[in-house]
C-alpha cells in the first residue's frame, strides 16, 4: 500500500517538473512554472520521507533546516547577482549528488561484492565524476561573476593546457574503469578518492580558461552536468524521480547551452577550450578613433523628436541597476505618442533570460520586449537606439572583421539606426576585450557615467520639457 502512494506521489511530482519546465518557456506563465517546480520538490522530499525505510529523521530535519538558513538569505540577492547565484546553486546539486555517491560507495562496500555490481559502480563513479566536477566548476564560475579577488575573470591559459587536462581527465576514468573491474580491491578506497580529488581539480581546470562573455553558456552547460550527476544518482539509489528530474535538468541544460552557442555562433569546443574573452593587442590604425560625446539635454532632444526608439540592455544596466529608471524613461516617451521597443539579445548580460528578468521587475510590458532576429528587419527604421551598457552584443566588428574573436556572432543591428545613443561607465572594452566599432560611428554619440544617474537625467530633461 506505501509502495503504491509513493509511486503515485513520484508521478505527480514528476509531472509537475514537466509543466515546471513547460510554463517557464513564456514570462507569462513563469511564474506559475516556479510554483510547479516548488511543489514538485516538496512532495517529492514528504513522499520520500514517508519511506517506512527512513528511520534517522533528525538528520533530515537537520538537513532542511541547514538548506532554509542557506537558500532564505540567496533568495534576496540582487538581480545582477543572480548568474552567480544560480552557478551556487548547480555547485549545491553536484556536491549533494557526489557526497550522496561518496557514502553510497563506502556504505557498499562494507556489504561486500554483491551490493558493488558492475552497473551500480558505473553509476556510482558517473555520478561521482560530474557531481564534484560541478562543485568545483560552479565555485569557479560563481568566483569569476562575483569578480571575487583570488579568481581570475580574464581567460588563465597555460602550454599545452588542453593536454594536461585531457590527461587528467583520462588519468580519472582509468581510476574509474579499474574500481568498477575490482571494487573490493584492498586498493579500491584509495583509488576512489582519487577520483574525487581529480573531478574537483578538473571542475577548476575546466573554468579557469573560459572569460566573461562565455558565462551564460558555461552556467548552462554546468546545470546540464548537475542533471546527469542526478541521473546518475537515481540509478544508484533505484529513484524513478531522481532520473526523471535530473533527465529534464540536464536535457534542458544541454539545449539551452546549444541555444547560447547559436546565438554566439560558437562550438561546445570553442567554448570550453577557446579561451574567449582574452584582451586583444588594438591593432595598430595609424589614426585614433575618437568617441563623440553627448549630454542628456542633448540625447533628451533628439528622443524627443522620435518616432520609433529601440531600447537595448547589457550587463551595465544589470550593474547600476537601472531597470526602474528604464522604466520612467519608457513611461516619458509613451507620453510623447513614441513607439518604444526593447532589443534582448540571447547572451546579453551574465545568463540567458537576464534581461527580461531585469525588465520584468520593473514592469515593463513583455509584449515590447523583442528577440534580435524580429527587432533586426526593423533597425533602418528606427530613429534611435539607446544602447545601455551592452558591448559585444552590438559591436559591428562581428559582422566585418575576421580577426575578431567575435567574428560570425550575431549581434543586433544598432549601428543600423539613423541615431544610436551609447551609455558606458568608461571606455574600457567589453569582456571580449576589444573595442566596439559602433561606439566610433558617425552616427553614434557616448553618454559616459553610471547608466542609472545618465537615465535619470534623460527622465528629468524629458519632464522639464513636458512641462513647458
Amino acid at each position: 500500500m506505501m509502495y503504491g502512494v509513493s509511486q503515485l506521489g513520484y508521478l505527480v511530482a514528476s509531472a509537475l517538473f514537466v509543466f515546471a519546465l513547460h510554463w517557464m518557456n513564456t514570462p507569462a506563465t513563469a511564474r506559475k512554472g516556479v510554483y510547479a517546480g516548488v511543489a514538485g520538490t516538496a512532495m517529492a522530499v514528504i513522499v520520500t520521507w514517508a519511506e517506512p525505510s527512513v528511520i534517522h529523521h533528525f538528520w533530515i530535519i537537520g538537513a532542511i533546516v541547514a538548506g532554509f538558513v542557506v537558500g532564505i538569505p540567496l533568495s534576496k540577492v540582487p538581480l545582477t547577482a543572480v548568474p552567480q547565484r544560480t552557478a551556487l546553486s548547480h555547485a549545491f546539486g553536484g556536491a549533494a549528488a557526489g557526497l550522496v555517491g561518496t557514502a553510497e560507495f563506502y556504505l557498499r562496500l562494507s556489504e561486500g561484492a554483491e551490493a558493488l555490481s558492475s552497473f551500480r559502480m558505473v553509476a556510482l563513479i558517473a555520478e561521482v565524476l560530474l557531481g564534484y566536477l560541478t562543485l568545483t566548476g560552479s565555485l569557479m564560475a560563481a568566483g569569476k561573476l562575483q569578480e571575487v579577488k583570488w579568481v581570475p575573470q580574464r581567460p588563465v591559459t597555460y602550454p599545452f593546457q588542453n593536454l594536461s587536462n585531457l590527461l587528467l581527465f583520462g588519468a580519472g576514468i582509468a581510476l574509474a574503469i579499474a574500481i568498477t573491474l575490482h571494487p573490493t580491491a584492498p586498493w579500491a578506497p584509495l583509488a576512489f578518492a582519487g577520483v574525487i580529488v581529480l573531478s574537483l581539480l578538473f571542475g577548476i581546470l575546466l573554468i579557469i580558461p573560459i572569460g566573461g562573455a562565455d558565462m551564460p553558456t558555461v552556467i548552462a552547460i554546468l546545470n546540464s552536468y548537475a542533471g546527469l550527476s542526478a541521473v546518475a544518482m537515481g540509478f544508484v539509489l533505484d529513484n524513478k524521480l531522481l532520473i526523471t528530474a535530473g533527465a529534464l535538468d540536464g536535457s534542458s541544460g544541454l539545449i539551452l547551452a546549444i541555444i547560447m552557442c547559436k546565438a554566439m555562433n560558437r562550438s561546445f569546443t570553442n567554448v570550453l577550450f577557446g579561451a574567449f574573452g582574452q584582451v586583444k593587442q588594438v591593432k595598430a590604425t595609424g589614426e585614433e578613433q575618437v568617441y563623440k560625446p553627448e549630454t542628456p539635454e542633448g540625447a533628451a532632444q533628439v528622443l524627443e523628436q522620435a518616432n520609433l526608439v529601440v531600447i537595448i540592455p547589457g550587463y551595465g544596466m544589470a550593474v547600476a541597476q537601472a531597470q526602474h529608471k528604464v522604466r520612467e524613461l519608457y513611461d516619458q516617451l509613451k507620453k510623447r505618442g513614441i513607439t518604444v521597443k526593447f532589443a534582448i539579445h540571447p547572451v546579453a548580460g551574465r545568463m540567458p533570460g537576464h534581461m527580461n528578468v531585469l525588465l520584468a521587475e520593473a514592469d515593463i510590458p513583455y509584449t515590447d520586449l523583442v528577440e534580435m532576429d524580429e527587432i533586426n528587419p526593423d533597425m533602418p527604421q528606427v530613429d534611435v537606439a539607446l544602447v545601455i551598457g551592452a558591448n559585444d552584443v552590438v559591436n559591428p566588428a562581428a559582422r566585418t572583421d575576421k580577426t575578431s574573436p567575435i567574428f560570425g556572432m550575431p549581434i543586433i543591428d544598432a549601428d543600423k539606426a539613423r541615431s544610436v545613443f551609447a551609455i558606458k561607465r568608461s571606455k574600457n572594452p567589453g569582456f571580449a576585450g576589444i573595442d566596439n566599432q559602433l561606439y566610433f560611428s558617425d552616427r553614434t554619440w557616448m553618454l559616459f557615467g553610471d547608466a542609472k544617474n545618465v537615465i535619470g537625467e534623460l527622465v528629468k530633461q524629458l519632464a522639464g520639457s513636458g512641462m513647458h
